[in-house]
């Protein structure tokens, strides 16, 4: 947990998928791992959430700061 210059709690974290879908007729794992960001009483709640936990996560993806990397914002998260 980080604080902004505002004094707004932060959460940089790190989500990864994985799941099974079809390609091509066959079967094809796809994972992932996506840079994440939470902001607010959403930062605090999902900071005492356990590491490995399954959830569903709305939001929007955005350039970073250095526009080189995407960075997933959250907005709302629910146990899957």
């Amino acid at each position: 947990m980080r604080y902004t210059p505002a004094g707004l709690p932060a959460l940089n974290l790190r989500l990864e998928h994985e799941s099974e879908v079809l390609e091509a007729g066959g079967k094809r794992v796809v994972k992932v791992v996506v840079k994440a960001v939470a902001f607010g009483t959403l930062a605090e709640r999902l900071a005492k959430q356990a590491l490995g936990s399954v959830w569903r996560f709305n939001g929007f993806l955005a350039n970073a700061r250095q526009g080189k990397t995407v960075v997933f914002h959250i907005q709302e998260f629910l146990q899957d």
